[in-house]
């Protein structure tokens, strides 16, 4: 039987450890893209307004803050901060916080993948949610790295997701209220695709003209 959809009501988007002082040392991704990818998925949370757990190390770190870009959108959204657990799940503070949003579905998104993306998910599994690993805005040292964590994570139940396309399964329905949020990240973070609806629009407009100017004669 195929999974109930993924909707704003009953998602908790994670994030997990976007921190300033991991971002030089990924590699599996090009770091421009991960940052616009991680960015994208924040936003995807705060404007359909699902679930929304953020979490990172102490301050005192090597790690540092978080992204400020990502800083930038979730605004002031509480962060976990966890003194050491790799999985976050062992930090009771964490746990209470995706406990409290009522949400039995996990979109889990972080670095690195196969450390505390890769412990989370499975904690996660293990206190019994459904787990979505977003593999596009999560990262880690190498492609290889990368790639095992998330068979891993396939093997032990979890199911991988990019971040547009949660997105798109949050919007659903062109026709939906929300359309202009999801054209808005659509604009902000698909160029590609948001480039492909202004040809259309423009050529649409084209045709309304001609059509109009045959009426007019």
């Amino acid at each position: 039987m195929a999974p109930e959809p993924l909707t704003p009501q009953n998602t908790t988007i994670i994030l997990v450890d976007y921190a300033v002082g991991f971002a030089n040392l990924l590699r599996s991704h090009d770091l421009a893209e991960h940052l616009n990818n991680v960015v994208g998925l924040a936003k995807t949370a705060k404007l359909f307004q699902s679930g929304l757990v953020v979490t990172n190390g102490l301050p005192s770190k090597p790690s540092g803050p978080l992204y400020p870009q990502l800083l930038d959108v979730i605004g002031d959204e509480p962060v976990i901060e966890r003194p050491g657990f790799f999985d976050c799940f062992r930090d009771e503070a964490f746990a209470e916080a995706v406990r409290r949003t009522g949400r039995r579905k996990l979109v889990i998104g972080g670095v690195s993948t196969e450390g505390c993306v890769l412990q989370t998910v499975l904690g996660a599994l293990r206190a019994g949610y459904e787990a979505h690993v977003v593999v596009d805005a999560s990262a880690s040292l190498t492609v290889e790295t990368h790639q095992n964590s998330i068979q891993r994570l396939v093997q032990a139940g979890a199911v991988p997701v990019t971040w547009y396309s949660v997105a798109g399964e949050f919007q659903a329905d062109h026709r939906a209220p929300t359309a202009p949020l999801y054209q808005q990240i659509m604009r902000e973070h698909v160029p590609a695709m948001s480039k492909a609806v202004d040809l259309y629009a423009a050529t649409r407009e084209q045709v309304l003209k001609q059509e109009a100017a045959v009426t007019g004669s």
